[in-house]
């Protein structure tokens, strides 16, 4: 069904019908495919944003239309009241990827890590022993978990965390990257370390060598559950399947979202061992929709499509291409490159504009991505980009940053 409306008419319509909550760019999609969205005047955009990692097998890749299609025709919901023939094998399929033991299946990535804050607790009065109430949890500061009123309680992020108090106790903010404020902060009382590898939403931020390992190490040795909040940088998105590989850690928690649901449905998931969450009893937690028969058989598709590979080594090969080009920017409107794969953090200069200026210059251009942070911009095209389109894109990047915005 199309509107026939102008993209300024429907831009107009959603600003008076709905809340504010989001300022995105002025374009309607209306149609997508690979890495290619159409607005509703016909204008092609190459999309480089890939619905911050939800999309990285890109817009109606046919393996998962074709499972959506399928199950749409059989069976949508039954809840978890009763059983339904895709569950079991999306959970032990997805438990094998993970090299872990159980699935509690959600549904966004916010619930997950809503998920996974009540399963360490659970598990740190149940197992560790930690007196009840006292229960905490270790983070980064500039992390970015989601928008639930527990999530914003450990936000750093005014913007995310204002005017939503009073906020939820037992969380201990530290500095990101830094091992020995890590370890100062575990306590008797901490039943966890939530990290994302690399943050997403603070601008694509890559940890120091040897981070990750220390924080695992750590954990290990006091009893401590290592979370890794993978629902932007896992499953393909930086050449690996998760973002810990890179350097060797196996988490006792993952936290997945975003590309697990393919872009057809929304569908998120806390990945752990038996004794971890063997800890829930029925009654304990749970969601109408989450582990869906319409969600398990796209996730399991999308879970069979990352046993084969192939799209860990694009994001790989394509990936270094990427961080080469954009290396060669750096001195030339360009401040700072970060990332890994096909996800990149440019900081622009701001005599060149802001971050929100910088987009809207490239999707005059025909490129879409998004700003972070003032003058940051993300970068995170589908793992299915040619190389021909994602050069095209930074030639783009290019003109922008070399030629003078209209006065």
């Amino acid at each position: 069904m199309t509107t026939g409306r102008s993209s300024m008419e429907l831009i107009s319509a959603a600003e008076e019908h709905s809340a504010h909550n989001y300022h995105p760019l002025p374009v309607v999609i209306a149609s997508a495919r690979g890495a290619w969205m159409t607005d509703v005047e016909g204008r092609r955009y190459l999309d480089m944003l890939a619905g911050y990692s939800a999309l990285n097998f890109g817009h109606g890749h046919p393996r998962l239309i074709a499972e959506a299609h399928a199950q749409l025709n059989r069976l949508t919901l039954t809840s978890r009241a009763f059983h339904h023939e895709q569950f079991a094998d999306f959970c032990a399929e997805l438990a094998e990827l993970c090299g872990m033991d159980m699935v509690l299946p959600m549904n966004t990535g916010a619930e997950a890590v809503e998920t996974a804050v009540k399963t360490a607790r659970k598990w740190g009065y149940r197992v560790k022993g930690v007196p009840d109430g006292r229960a905490r949890i270790v983070v980064a500061a500039n992390n970015f978990h989601g928008r639930t009123t527990t999530v914003v309680s450990f936000s750093t992020d005014e913007e995310a965390r204002r005017d939503y108090g009073p906020y939820t106790p037992g969380f201990d903010i530290v500095p990101y990257g830094d091992l020995d404020a890590l370890a100062a902060a575990v306590t008797d009382d901490t039943v966890a370390v939530l990290l994302e590898p690399i943050q997403g939403e603070a601008g694509v931020l890559v940890p120091p060598a040897g981070y990750l390992p220390g924080a695992r190490e750590l954990t290990r040795e006091r009893g401590v559950l290592f979370i890794a909040d993978e629902i932007q940088s896992g499953l393909g998105r930086t050449g690996r399947t998760f973002a810990c590989e890179h350097e060797g850690v196996v988490p006792d928690v993952y936290v997945l979202g975003k590309a697990l649901g393919g872009g057809v449905v929304p569908v998120s998931a806390v990945v752990s061992s038996r004794e971890v969450l063997g800890v829930f009893r029925p009654g304990e937690h749970g969601s109408t929709f989450g582990g869906n028969p319409l969600a398990c058989a796209v996730a399991r598709e999308v879970v069979a499509m990352l046993r084969e590979g192939d799209h860990q080594r694009a994001a790989a090969d394509l990936g270094e291409h990427l961080h080469r080009e954009l290396g060669l920017l750096v001195g030339h409107g360009v401040r700072e490159v970060r990332g890994r794969g096909l996800w990149a953090g440019v900081d622009i200069d701001p005599a060149l504009g802001t971050g929100r200026e910088i987009s809207e210059r490239l999707m005059a251009r025909g490129v879409l991505v998004k700003d972070t942070h003032g003058s940051t911009i993300r970068l995170a095209p589908p793992l299915v980009v040619s190389k021909d389109d994602l050069d095209h894109g930074l030639a783009q990047l290019r003109a922008v940053l070399t030629t003078r915005p209209p006065a």
